[in-house]
């Protein structure tokens, strides 16, 4: 079985804990405008590499895994590539490597990589299905589904809320952040890191001939931000930043 992969390379602390080695794995199911890895959308493109391959790869690696690192799985989207991306999650975590996925948290097949995962990093876009649905072409309730999964099942769980100026970053906003993460039973019980805009992957577009669409007011200002992380902590959600 072989994952197509765009990206790779170390990083600290940002996706997941200490020292990791992040593999980017292609195709995504959502397309959000403000997307940073454009060229990860597509199930076509990057590089196959067959599981053997990149177990081995990771096991090489171990020494660099320090500060409780390991290998982190991000995209693109890795649920799009289930089947290969388990069975790698799989031999790594035999291993004793530790393992964390990124996500958008909408495939109902999610859970079943609960087992061998030391960390689960899901996005939570929106607290509004059908609006989540108009900007990224998906409803975000199977995320809703597969948080309150993970609680269930004390999987260790980091939520990021991405910050869009017009999209889902005003006070209303966070107060609806709030009700709903209260009613899935988030607080006390998961992390939460806010993720202010940024235009990191705009080149990116024009090399691939396509089109940023995102304007100016999608960015949110340092007050912004703050006045969102006091509604969240006034409702006991604890927030963290990387």
């Amino acid at each position: 079985m072989e994952l197509r992969i765009f990206q790779k390379g170390f990083n600290f602390s940002q996706d997941g804990p200490g020292n990791r080695l992040v593999y980017h794995l292609q195709g995504c199911n959502l397309r959000c405008p403000w997307c940073s890895n454009p060229e990860g959308l597509s199930l076509q493109g990057g590089v196959s590499c067959s599981i053997d391959e990149i177990v081995a790869e990771v096991l090489r690696s171990r020494a660099m895994f320090f500060d409780g690192g390991g290998v982190t799985l991000t995209g693109g989207e890795v649920c799009m590539q289930f089947s290969a991306a388990a069975q790698l999650l799989d031999r790594l975590y035999y291993e004793g490597i530790n393992t964390c996925i990124e996500t958008n948290g909408t495939s109902p097949r999610l859970p079943e990589l609960f087992p061998v995962l030391d960390l689960l990093i899901m996005d939570i876009k929106h607290h509004d299905p059908q609006k989540h649905k108009a900007v990224t072409g998906v409803s975000c309730l199977q995320t809703y589904r597969n948080i309150t999964a993970a609680l269930a099942a004390k999987q260790p769980l980091a939520l990021r809320i991405p910050l869009i100026g017009g999209f889902n970053a005003s006070v209303e906003d966070a107060a609806a952040f709030a009700k709903l993460l209260k009613q899935l039973g988030v607080p006390g019980k998961a992390t939460l890191e806010l993720l202010p805009y940024h235009e990191y992957g705009r080149a990116k577009y024009d090399s691939l001939g396509m089109e940023y669409t995102m304007g100016e007011n999608a960015h949110v200002s340092a007050a912004q931000v703050a006045a969102f992380a006091r509604c969240l902590k006034d409702e006991g959600i604890t927030l963290i930043h990387t």
